[in-house]
């Protein structure tokens, strides 16, 4: 504590003066225990080492989770994600139970927390920590984010076709921008590039002119310093990182400047004064979840811009390399016809997982996600699988098993979104009393929730279950060599199947059968604390099977320390969310492990013959 109240003391000290916070309450005391059902090795604050997110027990960590929400884009709840703590709280448990969330991408709005020059709204920042505070609660790992999208919802009038979010009102009234058109534009993004008030905005800010550059970074180290000072160590170690400005580009571009040449000229610069402002705030132990220009990995070639932040050199620990994929092509219901497919997207996030290597840091996909009505609505059972199996792993499923190797790691992701407002909002569009939007998620025609309120009140899944809530190592005792997960989710009356067992390993096959199956590989390393799986909800204990070099047991007991190599515990939160533990005591070893929920009562010969195959096939592959 007292190491904690010195940072504490030269960050008030570096801020006086600079960004009034009126009216501040002192720093939270207490610091609560982590909930009643965290193991002794729940809770630690997060790292970056060797190209990973990293535990404080040495585990490789995969963040999976959701947005949070697309609500602060919206004025109906004055910038932020609910409409109360309570929603918070709701929102919170449905996510870790039917979600399988470990981690949200958290939405915060620069208009509310500066709506006047040089003054931070603390009543908004009081109302953002209770709300954060809500997912911490039940184990959630949190990493905040100022959004922004068409620069600011003031560059629009009452009567345009169109909205944005991000600046404050001042921001804007202190440019002279043309009014806004987009022309003959059928999708709202077509604003970034063929908007002139948009595009000037955009470009005065990475310019700075009047100042708005310097006014957003300090409301931005005000925020975190208010973060820092108002959550509890226990509360503040779940805070995974901040992600400093959402889907970034230039506006427009100087004479003979280009996207690349914009990312190491203006963009690197502004995540180096981020990242002193994180510094300032008490966050040095934290990285900045940076994300290069936006059209970097559009996969429509006239789309598509150098970038990636190439000329940054190696981010290191203190940087996370942070993108977005969208299948544009999918969306735009013209460039790709028919529905996605195994594979679909292997080689766009393996560009995201060589991207994030040659500049030595780890990765995320902040957002992902396609829209679940509308003409191409009917490709999002397939889309969003394609996305979750390239997630998993840079291979598709039909070269997985001869191949394992060159899986690559397990990427982190959150998709976009998680709005338990969807279809119920009431958001009267840029002002206008006349153009109330209730439907989807009430912004510019969008809607991507994967989750409503059903009559009652209570959250449900608008997609199914099987893709959602996954098998996924969320912590892994040492190196992830290979992963993959059949989910065997659903398009309609279809079950989609990209990742059968292969016939030349007919136990383990007859073993899964029609049921799904995760497989992860992994060598053992000087981590203190178990590999983790999350198992979904729809895998009740009683008929989970595991078979690996640790084990082989149907219903896996209760975890009762080390002692217990394959068990299950309660993940943290009380929301009857699980895990599988699986305990290692060595260094440097092999190891492998199937998780499966296809036969319910599988013989001891066929567990046997299953896993005499899987260990031919581990030492084979590896």
């Amino acid at each position: 504590m007292p190491n904690i109240r010195a940072r504490l003391l030269v960050v008030l000290v570096v801020l006086s003066g600079f960004l009034t916070v009126a009216g501040a309450p002192p720093a939270t005391a207490a610091i609560p225990a982590l909930p009643s059902d965290s193991l002794w090795f729940d809770g630690s604050a997060l790292t970056v080492h060797n190209g990973r997110f990293t535990d404080g027990q040495g585990r490789e960590i995969v963040l999976r989770g959701y947005n949070v929400s697309g609500q602060t884009k919206l004025e109906e709840n004055s910038g932020l994600p609910f409409a109360s703590v309570a929603d918070a709280r709701t929102s919170a448990t449905a996510l870790r139970a039917l979600g399988g969330g470990n981690t949200v991408r958290f939405l915060l709005s620069w208009a509310h927390a500066e709506p006047v020059r040089g003054q931070a709204d603390t009543a908004y920042l009081a109302a953002v920590t209770d709300q954060m505070r809500a997912f911490l609660d039940e184990g959630i790992r949190v990493f905040p984010d100022f959004h922004q999208d068409l620069y600011s919802r003031h560059l629009f009038t009452a009567g345009s076709w169109y909205t944005g979010d991000g600046a404050p009102k001042w921001a804007v009234d202190a440019g002279s921008y043309p009014v806004e058109s987009c022309g003959v534009c059928l999708f709202w993004g077509q604003n970034i590039t063929q908007n002139a008030a948009v595009q000037k905005a955009q470009y005065d800010f990475w310019h700075d002119t009047y100042g708005l550059q310097d006014a957003f970074l300090a409301t931005a180290r005000t925020t975190m310093t208010y973060l820092r000072q108002h959550l509890t160590a226990a509360e503040f170690d779940a805070v995974a990182g901040f992600d400093p400005y959402n889907e970034p580009y230039a506006g427009s571009y100087d004479s003979g400047q280009a996207s690349r040449t914009w990312e190491r000229d203006l963009l690197w610069p502004f995540y180096v004064k981020f990242r002193a402002a994180m510094d300032a705030a008490g966050w040095q132990d934290k990285p900045a979840f940076v994300e290069p220009n936006l059209f970097w990995n559009s996969n429509i070639s006239t789309q598509k811009q150098e970038g990636g932040l190439l000329d940054a050199g190696a981010l290191g620990p203190r940087y996370v390399f942070n993108t977005h994929f969208y299948d544009q092509k999918a969306i735009s219901g013209i460039l790709m016809w028919g529905k996605a497919g195994d594979g679909q997207y292997a080689s766009d996030f393996a560009a995201v997982r060589d991207r994030a290597a040659s500049a030595s840091t780890a990765a995320v996909v902040s957002e992902f996600g396609h829209p679940l009505s509308g003409t191409v609505s009917d490709k999002a059972p397939t889309v969003l699988k394609a996305m979750y199996q390239a997630l998993d792993s840079r291979l598709p499923g039909a070269s997985w098993w001869s191949d394992p190797a060159a899986s690559g790691p397990v990427l982190s992701g959150t998709q976009w979104q998680w709005d338990i407002y969807s279809g119920r909002h009431h958001e009267l569009m840029n002002g206008n009393p006349d153009k109330v939007q209730t439907e989807g998620d009430a912004w510019n025609g969008e809607d991507l929730s994967a989750v409503d309120l059903d009559g009652s009140g209570d959250v449900t899944l608008r997609q199914d279950a099987r893709l959602l809530d996954r098998l996924y190592p969320s912590a892994t005792a040492g190196t992830t060599l290979a992963f993959t997960y059949e989910d065997r989710s659903r398009d309609g009356s279809t079950t989609l199947t990209w990742n059968p067992v292969p016939s030349s390993l007919p136990h383990v096959a007859q073993l899964v059968g029609t049921g799904r199956y995760g497989l992860l590989v992994w060598r053992s390393g000087d981590a203190t604390a178990p590999t983790e799986l999350h198992l979904p909800a729809s895998f009740p204990t009683a008929s989970t099977t595991v078979v690996s070099d640790l084990g082989t047991v149907c219903a896996p007991p209760a975890y009762a320390g080390a002692g217990t190599p394959v068990a299950v515990a309660p993940e943290p939160g009380g929301t009857g969310s699980r895990r599988l533990l699986l305990s290692d005591t060595d260094s440097g070893v092999l190891h492998y492990a199937l998780v499966t929920d296809g036969a319910t009562t599988p013989s001891a010969d066929l567990l046997s013959a299953a896993r005499s195959e899987l260990a031919a096939w581990a030492a084979a592959h590896f």
